[in-house]
């Protein structure tokens, strides 16, 4: 397995993240938000609920998944160690979460669809937003779509302050974020098809039919999803399936067939050769704080994402006043 020493994020981070992150941060009531996240919102919490509901993983529970888990932490050059959390779950997912104290977390359900290779390539995945920082603007998106749609009786006097807008940006930045992950779990697993083959599993994968699953398909399906893209109306509809406002139901992540053509895209990129061959950024410090410096993405980009932000928040009034009583 490849090691990447002194790695930084912005080695790998995709372009999109950065400037999904830096539109978000420019939405009028971020600042706000991100003051009181930080002054009533801790990922202690959290943490102390995995330790008394889930399973700590290391070296005498679950061992061998702690190694691949350790494989992937020296591989990407992640200090301090992250805590690692199986939790009895169906549901085939994994998370990251916090910064003063990272961890991962996989469910059961994950466990028991993916080989040793696709695990890897998830852990790797989930370390990927450890790294680039994500964890504190993921936790702070859940709380702010919490005090918007009414989950919680605590609001602290937000709830009436977070416009729709501010959420489109935190959900636009969460499927951004996702499209570096992918990175470094490239990055770690150093070949495509792995990487592909655990999307595709992840997708509608299954144990008993396994067999049957063809990797090549499975890409030709997502290059016949990109050509959806050549009628309009298709990029019109996607946009609603990302972003149902009337019911309040986002999705965090891009749809697993668009994220396979970014990522075979990087694979024959000269930034990832690069990457490869030693190449690449280093840092001291990759963690995105709630009120970070400025990141290097460039204004002119950041400025359209606000204003397409910006659009379509006024699109979505005029649909709104349009419907009949």
């Amino acid at each position: 397995m490849p090691t990447y020493p002194g790695l930084s994020s912005a080695a790998f981070r995709h372009p999109q993240d950065e400037q999904a992150e830096q539109a978000l941060r420019s939405v009028p009531g971020f600042d706000l938000v991100a003051r009181k996240f930080v002054e009533f919102v801790y990922e202690r919490p959290r943490y102390v609920y995995l330790m008394g509901n889930s399973i700590e993983v290391g070296p005498r529970q679950y061992a061998s998944v702690y190694h691949i888990f350790r494989d992937c932490i020296l591989s990407l050059d992640i200090y301090p160690e992250p805590t690692l959390f199986v939790s009895q779950a169906p549901l085939v997912n994994a998370y990251a979460l916090g910064q003063e104290r990272p961890c991962v977390v996989l469910n059961t359900g994950l466990l028991d669809l993916l080989d040793e290779t696709e695990l890897r390539s998830v852990m790797a995945h989930e370390l990927g937003h450890i790294k680039c920082g994500h964890t504190t603007l993921n936790q702070m998106a859940s709380w702010a779509i919490t005090l918007v749609f009414g989950l919680s009786s605590m609001t602290f006097g937000l709830s009436s302050l977070v416009s729709t807008g501010l959420i489109l940006a935190f959900y636009e930045w969460l499927r951004k974020a996702e499209l570096s992950a992918d990175r470094a779990a490239l990055l770690v697993m150093d070949e495509l098809d792995p990487v592909l083959r655990n999307m595709m599993r992840l997708a509608g994968g299954s144990s008993r039919y396994a067999h049957e699953l063809d990797l090549r398909e499975f890409v030709r399906q997502s290059e016949r999803y990109h050509d959806l893209d050549e009628d309009g109306l298709n990029q019109v509809y996607k946009f609603f399936l990302y972003n149902n406002v009337s019911q309040g139901v986002f999705l965090t992540h891009p749809f697993t067939v668009e994220r396979v053509k970014y990522l075979q895209e990087w694979s024959q990129s000269p930034d990832f050769q690069a990457i490869r061959t030693g190449n690449y950024a280093r840092s001291e410090d990759n963690a995105v704080d709630v009120e970070p410096e400025r990141k290097s993405a460039t204004r002119s980009e950041a400025d359209r994402l606000r204003d397409e932000i910006d659009q379509l928040q006024q699109e979505l009034e005029r649909l709104r006043r349009s419907r009949p009583e």
